[in-house]
Order: C-alpha cells, then structure tokens, then sequence
C-alpha cells in the first residue's frame, strides 16, 4: 500500500525539497530521466533509431499555475520538434503531451490548453509525426477526451491515452476503438479514489485485459503500455486472435525500465517505442515511477542509503 503514500508525496513541497537534496536522488533520477535539455535527449532518440526503436517524448513539469508558464510548455515542445526536424528525426519520435502543462487548470483552462497544444500538433505533423494526449486524474478527463477529438478533427493521427483502474475505461475503449485513431492504455498511476477506479491490482490487470481486447478487436491502433510480462505476453496473443499484423499495434515501457524487452520485443518484429522524460522539472514524474512498482522504491532507497 505504499502507492498512494508515494502519489500523495508527489504533492508536497516539503516532500519535494527533501528528495530534492537528498545524496542518492541523482542517481535514480537520471535512471528514468533522460537528461534536462534538448541536447542531452537527442543523442537518446539517435540512439534509440539505431536500435531498431522508436520513442515518444514528455518534457517533463505539470505544477503550472499561470499562462506564461503554459506558454513556455508549449514552446518547448516547439523547441524540441524544431531539433528533431534539422535531424530528420520526426518519423522515429512522437511527442506525448499532459494538458495540465498547457494551462488546463488555469481559468479558463479547456480554451488555453486547447490553443497551447494546436500548434504543438500541427508542428509534429509538418515534421512527419504525431502527439498523444496523455491522461491524468479522473478529473480532467473530460476535457482532455473533448480536446483530443477536436484535434483529430485537423489531425486525425492524434493519440490519446486510457488508463485501466478507471471504471468509465471499458465504455471510452468502446468509442475509441475506432479506424484511424491511436490509443496507448496504461493502468494508471494517479491516486484515485474508490468511488471510480478499482483499487485492487488484480481488478485492475483484469480491466486492462479486456480494454486490450476491445481495442484489438476495434479498427484503431493499439499501443500496449506495460511492462509487466504477463499483460505483455496477453497482448501478443490477442493481436494472434484478432489477425492484426506485428505493425498494427505497438509495445510502449518506460525509458530506463526493462530495457532488455525494449530490444527482444523489437528484435521479434514488434514495433517497441520507449516513452522517453526530460527535463528540469522532474518530481511528479520521478514520484510516480516510484509508485508504480516497489522495486524502484527499494532502489532508490539503497541508493540514499549507498550515497548518503
């Protein structure tokens, strides 16, 4: 039960600024972080492109609490595609986007991160690339559901993201899984409350079971984000079932997490992309890979405790 422990630190300040100093972070930190900057991520992608591996990027920093912080989200992705085009890198890396950084809960919050995030997509589409909307809290689902249709609508390779603990998941599988749309489901890593998500893990593997199913069996495209073996191995068979070829759907993990099945996966023929983080504002993201699995907590314990 040291999940929700974890997302409720991800919110404290005090929390932040001792993880902040404390001797070990670094170390753990750079293990799911790609790097701060432009610069320190590109050689990544390069990397990742020679392996046979696409990625998909997230500048990292969701606390945004004025539009001028919104608009600097944005130009960085702006920055970012810039970088990937002077590379020709645009085909092997797609962006992945949290509404929250372009100024979804500022006033007026729908409306600002509905302008912010436009011209991020029409500019991943000029390089030869997409976006997918990644999903937060239950709360803001909605209008994240509203903004992605509205970008399909100019930009029908826009993605977006479901996340299985939810109980509403199955019905937005269901209308989702249409032709021409991409979406990546997760279990989900936010604290969500009884009243509508499942809280016990197995519920929760059994829900990403049959979303899977109902996206495979559906005329989109399936991006399977797990790292767990069993769901992995589920997935495979259920793309046999449904007669999908190994490039009409994909495997997406973690940078930093099981990178020998990054290579094993793509090696077999699958497309396999790496969701890849940078950036300075790295706490709530670091937090909830910490949440996630305990063995990245006991790492990154050992590590305080090697280095302090």
């Amino acid at each position: 039960m040291l999940g929700p422990v974890i997302l409720a630190a991800s919110r404290s300040d005090k929390m932040r600024r001792f993880i902040s100093a404390a001797p070990g972070t670094k170390q753990v930190v750079d293990r799911f972080i790609a790097g701060e900057t432009v610069d320190q991520v590109v050689p990544i992608v390069e990397d990742a492109a020679d392996k046979g591996l696409e990625v998909t990027l997230d500048v990292v920093g969701e606390d945004i609490t004025t539009p001028a912080q919104a608009e600097a989200a944005r130009d960085a992705y702006l920055e970012l595609i810039e970088r990937l085009k002077a590379l020709d890198l645009g085909p092997r890396a797609e962006m992945s986007v949290k509404l929250s950084m372009f100024g979804q809960a500022l006033e007026n919050g729908h409306e600002l991160a509905l302008a912010n995030v436009r011209p991020v997509v029409e500019a991943a589409a000029a390089i030869g690339t997409t976006v997918t909307l990644d999903a937060e809290d239950h709360t803001t689902l909605d209008s994240m559901f509203a903004i992605h249709e509205e970008l399909r609508k100019d930009f029908p390779q826009t993605g977006c993201v479901i996340q299985s603990y939810l109980f509403r998941t199955e019905e937005d599988a269901r209308r989702l899984a249409a032709a021409g749309s991409r979406v990546r489901i997760v279990k989900g890593a936010y604290k969500e409350p009884a009243s509508v998500a499942y809280q016990d893990k197995a519920e929760i593997d059994k829900a990403y079971v049959r979303i899977t199913r109902i996206l495979m069996e559906g005329e989109g495209y399936p991006m399977i984000g797990s790292h767990d073996p069993r769901l992995i191995a589920i997935a495979q068979e259920l793309g046999r079932q449904t007669g999908r070829k190994l490039d009409e759907y994909e495997f997406q993990m973690l940078y930093g997490i099981r990178s020998d099945e990054h290579l094993r996966l793509a090696a077999e023929g699958h497309r396999m992309r790496v969701y890849t983080a940078y950036g300075t504002d790295w706490y709530g993201y670091f937090m909830r890979r910490l949440a996630e699995k305990p063995a990245n907590l006991l790492f990154f314990g050992r590590s305080i405790l090697t280095k302090g």
